[in-house]
Order: C-alpha cells, then structure tokens, then sequence
C-alpha cells in the first residue's frame, strides 16, 4: 500500500506543480486547449486564465494594429486581463488603416485576420458613377459597400503583403458580398478567381459561381460549369454571402499576396452585386 501512494506521489498528477510551470505548460497549446484546462482543477484554472498565457496566444504585434484603430476604447489598459483581450479581438472586429480593413482573430488558433473593405480593393470603373454605386448599408461594419450597377467588364483585385499575416498558416481568401433581388450574368460564363504572390504567377485557380440557384433560373440549364476546384457560395451568421476564392500558404516574409476575381472574355452584362470586401482568414483542419 506505501508503494502505490508513493507511485502516486511520483506519477503524472501534475496539478502539484507550481502555476508558473503549470501556465508555461499550458501555454503551449491553443486558446482552445486553455479553456478546456480551467475545467481540471482550480490550480489550472488559475493558470489557464493567466495574463501570461494569453500573452503567448496573441500576436506579437497585436498593440500595434491596435494602435492603427481609431477607436479611442480599444487600448488594451481598459481591458481586465490578456483573456478579455484574445476575445474581444475574435468576437468582435475593429477598424484600422481609416476604417479600409477589419481586423480580428481566430478565436479557436488566435491566427490574424483581415477584411479588405470593397475602398481598399481595385475594382476596375469602380470609381464611375455608371457602373459602380457607393452605398451605405446598416448591416456592413465598413461606412460603404460598393454596388454593381452595369457593366461588361468584370475585375476585382486585392492585395495584402504577407508580413500582416501569422507565419507557417495555411489562409483562404473568400468574396463576402449580396445580390441585389435582379443580379444576373454571373454565371453564363461564371468569373474565375486567382491567388498567389506577386511576381510568382497564380498559386491558385478556380472558377466561383457567385449566384444562388434562383438567381438566374433561365440560364441554369445552359451552365456547364468545371467540375475542377469550384466554389459555392455560403451565408455568414452577419448575412452576408462569401464564396472561397482560393487557398494558400503563408510562410512569412515581405512578399505581396494577389487576390483577383474577373470574367472579361464573355462581354456579358452583369449588375446587381454588393461588395462588401475580401476576407482573409485561417483554413480548418
């Protein structure tokens, strides 16, 4: 019996460390993995929940995107601990770079992410009152979404330089949009969309069907659309639509990340899409 309590005293109960070694532990796994800790014992929830945890699970330079908000309540001083921080950062985006990108975290891998507002795109006559609206809608977090009034030639770009980004993380870029209640001509033939670094060619193509089914019932039987690498449309919990417009992986470095979505060739009419932006966000799994 004295040798089974001291196995037990010498096992792997390792509640009986110090928080310190039990915070260094548990910050090297994921905020995920620290939220599950606090239901061990009241030691680790102490240590879980500890400033020096969730220091490690926000980004390096975190106080300095802060800083680009001009939001005067984001200073991290008026949070309570590092934790309110993390969530506040994941549940709840702010502005930054004059109000043309929304940043905020994954709130399970705490990896960084951006919204390109639709101003902080080159979007081809989008600067003609013809073509392209500027409008406000209650429902966006940006002061304009950009709305689609008539037009052949269909371009949309954005760029990111990949130092914003969390190294070593494989990212997708997605279109977050709406279709006005008459869209059409986006699917006879359907746009294509392109990801890859600047100067290095396209890493990613494929084509994106930006319409629902009902959108344009009379030209679904003369779609053929490829069966290779495409994308569907998805409703967000905000209401907006966001279809994936490719993947990649991000090493690190100064280079130029490249996000096109374009259909020139046809000369199609196309009106009736709302841009919000392009979102750039860690891939699952």
């Amino acid at each position: 019996m004295e040798r089974e309590r001291e196995g037990e005293r010498n096992g792997v109960d390792i509640s009986v460390l110090p928080e310190g070694c039990i915070s260094n532990i548990v910050s090297l796994t994921s905020p995920k993995d620290a939220c599950t800790a606090c239901a061990v014992s009241p030691i680790f929830r102490a240590a879980a929940e500890s400033n020096a945890v969730w220091e490690t699970f926000l980004p390096p330079d975190y106080q300095a995107i802060i800083t680009r908000s001009s939001s005067t309540s984001l200073d991290s001083s008026n949070f309570s601990s590092k934790k309110q921080l993390y969530l506040s950062l994941s549940d709840n985006p702010i502005l930054i770079d004059d109000n043309k990108k929304s940043f905020f975290l994954d709130k399970s891998s705490g990896k960084k992410c951006y919204l390109l507002a639709a101003r902080d795109l080159c979007i081809v006559w989008g600067g003609t009152p013809q073509y392209w609206r500027w409008i406000s809608l209650p429902e966006s977090r940006f002061p304009e979404v950009a709305k689609l009034l008539d037009e052949w030639w269909f371009d949309i770009r954005g760029k990111i330089h990949t130092s914003m980004l969390s190294p070593n993380t494989n990212y997708a870029a997605y279109l977050v949009y709406k279709l006005a209640r008459r869209a059409y001509g986006f699917t006879n033939p359907p746009p294509k969309a392109s990801v890859g670094k600047s100067g290095e060619g396209e890493d990613y193509k494929q084509t994106v069907c930006l319409c629902m089914p009902a959108v344009e019932p009379s030209q679904q039987d003369q779609v053929v659309l490829p069966q290779q690498h495409t994308s569907h449309p998805k409703l967000r919990k905000d209401g907006w639509l966001e279809i994936e417009l490719g993947q990649f992986f991000n090493k690190g470095g100064e280079d130029e990340l490249q996000i096109r979505l374009m259909e020139v060739e046809a000369g199609t009419q196309k009106t009736g899409l709302i841009v919000e932006g392009i979102e750039i966000r860690p891939t699952k799994g």
